[in-house]
């Protein structure tokens, strides 16, 4: 390990090929963290320089951890279903009933890398190279039967339904103490993302679609975007510090295998986010942290637009069309902004640090969208956590972390059948990682 800056160029590789297989969703589709000293203390982290993925949360705290190479893995296993009462057998043909029972998607167990790598070039300044991944639309429903006999099988009648999104952050940082008690930092983005869908033909079937042949079952697409965040953290003194960051809205290009799917032609952006922390002290080795996060869903159609755009503004015969899937005011995941409160604590006992977190969030699907979340039913709200980090040598140490989000389920009607037949979606998972950092 001589070559630092060859070292991390070639774990960053290893890394990113290593991260298509990403999946997550705990704040909607964003990580509760994403290095695993922050996941330890409930994603937590604005005003408290932690590691070299502090490009995720604060990139004014790369100036603040020294130069080093983070390098994790985090197993993490959500367990969704989906369960459907009995319709009414009066509905007509277009209610679009669905079979009715409990349903549980196949994945479950995913492996999440990460990768920091920052490089002081003086003691005021620092830049880093920061690997992070998004996702959460992950389902697989295989196991629903037909809805009458000798008829297609299938959630929603066309085989095996489910979504795959991957979203890969590349960030590049720069930070900068301007005083002694004031830093700043700036980080550009590179997102890579991938996307595919099955099993959902019968929207486009029955009419429901602009584009038909884009909408579903044409395996992966890709797209890329660029953005910027910005963060300043600052000392007011001993026992108190703050921290604050903005994350832009990532204009991604459009997935045009599934410009039948998404709104707006394919369109599907990474939204805007923006946080808020503080730091206290109230004695040597012990840190209190507290952030509030706002993840912007509105800005994105794609994800914000209600499933009742079917209905208004329409999906009727052309050219009242916009609210068909792919639609210029195509029907989405209809989720809402998510507000997300996280408290964190750590003890430092020199060659080893416990932390501890908790964070809870609203929820972002209404009861009136659980049909189409069935494919994304990202309604977790609370996450306990915990970690532990420990040195193994005079430069280098080990980190773990653990959560665990309890189960949350919502009900709400179907949105052809009216009250005629209920719809749940219902979520838990367990997160574990592991993480280790070399300091040069």
């Amino acid at each position: 390990m001589r070559n630092p800056k060859k070292h991390a160029l070639a774990m960053a590789v290893a890394v990113s090929m290593a991260l298509p297989g990403v999946a997550m969703a705990t704040n909607g589709y964003f990580g509760n963290g994403y290095g695993i000293k922050s996941k330890g203390m409930a994603g937590a982290g604005v005003a408290m320089p932690l590691d070299a993925m502090d490009a995720t949360i604060n990139p004014a705290n790369m100036v603040n951890v020294g130069s080093r190479i983070d390098a994790g893995l985090t197993w993490f296993s959500p367990r969704r279903n989906y369960t459907t009462s009995v319709p009414n057998p009066q509905l007509p043909p277009q209610a679009f009933q669905l079979v009715p029972g409990t349903y549980d998607s196949d994945n479950e167990d995913f492996w999440i890398p990460n990768f920091g790598w920052n490089h002081m070039i003086d003691d005021v300044s620092s830049v880093g190279i920061t690997l992070a991944g998004n996702g959460g639309m992950n389902t697989e429903y295989s196991n629903v039967p037909p809805p009458f006999p000798g008829g297609p099988t299938g959630t929603f009648y066309g085989g095996t339904a489910g979504v795959d999104l991957m979203q890969l952050a590349t960030m590049v940082s720069y930070a900068r103490k301007v005083t002694e008690q004031v830093s700043l930092g700036i980080t550009g983005i590179y997102a890579f993302a991938r996307f595919k869908a099955t099993g959902l033909g019968a929207f486009g079937a029955n009419g429901f679609s602009n584009d038909p042949a884009n909408l579903t079952n044409n395996g992966y697409d890709t797209a890329g975007g660029f953005g910027v965040k910005v963060g300043i953290t600052g000392d007011i003194n001993d026992m108190f510090s703050l921290g604050a960051s903005y994350q832009s809205k990532i204009n991604m290009d459009e997935f045009d295998k599934y410009k039948g799917l998404f709104a707006e032609e394919g369109d599907f952006d990474i939204p805007s986010t923006w946080s808020l922390g503080a730091k206290i002290s109230p004695a040597a080795g012990h840190s209190i942290l507290l952030d509030y996060q706002r993840i912007d869903y509105t800005d994105v159609a794609a994800i914000s637009n209600p499933v009742q755009n079917f209905f208004n503004p329409g999906c009727g015969m052309p050219p009242v069309r916009s609210g068909c899937l792919g639609g210029s005011n195509g029907a989405g995941f209809g989720w809402e902004d998510l507000n997300v409160y996280r408290i964190g604590y750590q003890y430092d006992a020199g060659n080893w640090q416990a932390r501890a977190g908790f964070s809870t969030n609203d929820q972002a699907i209404p009861e009136s969208q659980t049909m189409f979340n069935i494919i994304a039913p990202g309604v977790v709200k609370n996450h306990w956590t915990a970690g532990f980090t420990t040195n193994v040598g005079k430069s280098s140490s080990l980190d773990f972390s653990f959560s665990y989000a309890p189960s949350v389920k919502i009900t709400g009607d179907h949105p052809f059948a009216g009250a005629s037949q209920q719809i749940s979606i219902e979520m838990e998972q367990y997160e574990l990682g592991a993480n280790y950092t070399w300091r040069y």
